[in-house]
C-alpha cells in the first residue's frame, strides 16, 4: 500500500477558493496594525516574499501532479486557485504599503535573488522546498487564528486579509505534502525522512533571519534603530505574542516519523471565521478559475 494512500488527509476536506478582494479604496498606514511598528513590519515584509513565493508554489506541486488519484489532483486544482488569489492580493497589499511610503525594493531583490536559485534547482528540490515552507505558513496562520488579540485594532481590511489568508493556508496544508508522497512513492522512508528533514533545516536557517532583516528594513526607513527596536522585534518573536516561540512545537513535529500536516486536525480554525468570507466562495475544482482569479 502506498504512502499516499495512507495520507491522513480528511476524506471530507473542502479546499474552497474564496474570491475576496481587499482595500481597493483604502490607505494603509505604515503601522496599520494597532499602531504597532513591531507587528506591522513582522507581516508587511512577510507579505512582500507572498506574490512570487506562492508562484514557486504552485510551479512545484503542478510539477508532480502527473499520476496522482483524482481527489489529489482536485486539490491541486483548488490550492491553485487559492494561491493565485493570495498573490493577487498580496500584490495589493504591498503596493499599499509602498503608496504609505516604504520602499519594498532591498525586501524584493531578496526575493528576486531566491527565485533565481530556483531556477537552477531540480523540480524535486523545490517541492521540497515548497513542503517546508508551506508547513511554515501552517504553522503561522494557526498561530494567527488562534490568538483573538493578534488583530485587535488592526485596520479593519488588512486585518481581514490575513485572517482569510489564514484559513485557507491551514485548508490546502496537506496538498503539497500529499504531492510530495507521491512523487517519491519509489523511495524508502528514510531516504524521504533525510531529504525532507535536511532541507527543512536549510529552509529553517534562512527563514527567521529573513523575516528580522526584512523588518529592520522597514523599521530604519521609520527612524527606528538600534538595540532597544532589536529587543523589540525579538520579543515579539520570543515573548508576546512569541510567533517564533509558539511554532517550535509544529516544527519539531516536522521530523518525527510519520509526520503529515493533517495529523493534527485544526479545522475548527477554519470555522470561527470562515463566515466572514462566504460570500466569496468560488465554485470548487473550477479549472477556469485561476486564470480568472488573476485578473484584479
Amino acid at each position: 500500500m502506498s504512502s499516499l494512500s495512507l495520507s491522513p488527509t480528511p476524506h471530507d476536506l473542502a479546499i474552497t477558493p474564496r474570491d475576496m478582494r481587499f482595500g481597493r479604496d483604502d490607505r494603509q498606514g505604515r503601522w496599520w496594525l494597532n499602531g504597532d511598528p513591531i507587528a506591522s513590519t513582522f507581516h508587511t515584509a512577510l507579505s512582500v516574499t507572498f506574490p512570487k513565493g506562492e508562484a514557486m508554489f504552485i510551479e512545484a506541486v503542478k510539477a508532480h501532479r502527473d499520476g496522482v488519484p483524482d481527489k489529489l489532483a482536485r486539490e491541486i486544482r483548488a490550492f491553485t486557485q487559492q494561491e493565485v488569489i493570495h498573490s493577487r492580493e498580496h500584490v495589493v497589499f504591498n503596493r499599499k504599503a509602498e503608496e504609505a511610503g516604504y520602499d519594498l525594493s532591498e525586501l524584493e531583490a531578496d526575493v528576486d535573488a531566491v527565485m533565481e536559485l530556483i531556477k537552477q534547482r531540480p523540480p524535486i528540490v523545490n517541492l521540497m522546498a515548497t513542503i517546508a515552507l508551506e508547513h511554515y505558513t501552517a504553522m503561522l496562520a494557526a498561530i494567527m487564528l488562534k490568538d483573538p488579540a493578534m488583530y485587535q485594532g488592526a485596520e479593519p481590511e488588512w486585518g481581514a486579509l490575513w485572517k482569510w489568508h489564514a484559513i485557507e493556508e491551514i485548508e490546502h496544508k496537506g496538498v503539497a505534502y500529499d504531492t510530495w508522497l507521491h512523487a517519491t512513492k519509489d523511495w524508502s522512508r528514510w531516504r524521504r525522512w533525510k531529504a525532507k528533514s535536511l532541507m527543512m533545516l536549510v529552509v529553517t536557517a534562512r527563514f527567521w533571519p529573513k523575516r528580522v532583516r526584512g523588518m529592520k528594513i522597514l523599521l530604519r526607513q521609520d527612524g527606528l534603530t538600534g538595540w532597544r527596536v532589536t529587543a523589540r522585534i525579538w520579543w515579539y518573536l520570543l515573548g508576546k505574542p512569541g510567533v517564533l516561540r509558539k511554532s517550535f512545537r509544529p516544527w519539531l513535529a516536522y521530523f518525527m516519523p510519520g509526520f503529515h500536516p493533517w495529523n493534527h486536525d485544526d479545522r475548527a480554525l477554519i470555522g470561527r471565521y470562515e463566515g466572514a468570507y462566504a460570500d466569496a466562495l468560488m465554485p470548487a475544482h473550477s479549472s477556469a478559475a485561476p486564470a480568472a482569479a488573476a485578473a484584479a
